[in-house]
This record gives C-alpha cells, sequence and structure tokens, in this order.
C-alpha cells in the first residue's frame, strides 16, 4: 500500500452512510428480486417495506450526496494510473446517477399505484389514485435502472477486490470502517 493512500481516507460519516447505503441496496434489492415468488397474500407487505426502505435508503443517499459535496473524497495517489481514476470517476458517478433516478422513479411507480408508504409508526399518503399508464411506465423504468445498478455495483465490488486483493494499492482501505 502506498503511504499517501493510506493517510488519505474518508472520513466517519463517509464510511457509515456508504456502508449503510450499501446493506439497505442489498436489502431491496433482493426484496425486489422475490417479489414474484412471495405469495400473492404477504406480497403488498413486501413491496411496502421495499419501497419504505428505499425510502429511507434515498434520504440517505441525499445526505451522501451533500456530504460528497461539502466533503470531498480522498485524493487519488500519485502512482494510479489515469485510466483507473478516469474508470472510477466515471463509475462512481454512474452509481450516484442511478442511485437517486432508481429511486424516484420507484417512488413514482408506488404512489401512481394508488399506495400508501406504511412506516408503522405513521403513514405517508400522497392521495393520488391509480394510474395504470404511469405505474407500469414507472415501473419498467424502475425494474431497468435497479439492473443496471446492480451491474454497476458488481463492477464497483470487483474493481474495489481487485485493487485490495491484486493491485494492493490501499483502496478499498479507505472506506473500510476500522
Amino acid at each position: 500500500m502506498s503511504q499517501s493512500s493510506s493517510k488519505s481516507r474518508y472520513d466517519l460519516v463517509a464510511i457509515v452512510l456508504h456502508w449503510v447505503i450499501a446493506i439497505l441496496l442489498l436489502l431491496v434489492g433482493v426484496l425486489g428480486l422475490l417479489f414474484e415468488a412471495i405469495p400473492r397474500a404477504s406480497r403488498l407487505f413486501y413491496i411496502n417495506l421495499h419501497a419504505t426502505i428505499g425510502l429511507v435508503m434515498f434520504g440517505l443517499i441525499l445526505m451522501r450526496l451533500l456530504w460528497r459535496v461539502t466533503h470531498p473524497a480522498p485524493a487519488a495517489d500519485q502512482s494510479w494510473s489515469p485510466l483507473v481514476v478516469m474508470v472510477s470517476n466515471l463509475t462512481h458517478k454512474a452509481l450516484y446517477g442511478l442511485l437517486l433516478a432508481a429511486p424516484i422513479v420507484g417512488i413514482i411507480a408506488y404512489v401512481w399505484h394508488g399506495r400508501v408508504f406504511n412506516f408503522g409508526l405513521f403513514k405517508l399518503d400522497f392521495a393520488i389514485t391509480s394510474q395504470k399508464v404511469i405505474y407500469e411506465a414507472a415501473e419498467g423504468l424502475h425494474e431497468a435502472f435497479a439492473y443496471a445498478l446492480m451491474g454497476l455495483v458488481a463492477l464497483h465490488v470487483l474493481g474495489a477486490l481487485w485493487h485490495h486483493f491484486i493491485a494492493r494499492d490501499g483502496i478499498f482501505d479507505r472506506i473500510l470502517p476500522r
């Protein structure tokens, strides 16, 4: 590991938000993939769970973006290839774009389906009646964004593992909790 990469880590807030969002993304992704396998009688409960976790995750993503704007990422190590830096920047921008777009379109699909966010202690009702044309289009787009996001997350994880086990350049250590 180069000395400069070991000294330039993400701060605690960025690290916590990164890993909490990653865990929530895994959870909503698994729920989304399992919808068809869930018995119809309990499907609405899991759709609501997916949507409410997704809504909370969306708020955390907005917090993460605001934090990133006000607290920039650690600088790239001078020893890193310009190609590595470029691919990393493009991948992160695409991840942020999809992390924003997928929940926005998912919220549109959920609300225009006439559904209410039920958080248990309270409900969030936009009082919109079901509009099939809107919710079906939004559901299709949400699903496409979700699959694209899964692909980018897989690329992101593979890149992190490559940096950790093959390149051994300290990039992965910058986001690991200590």
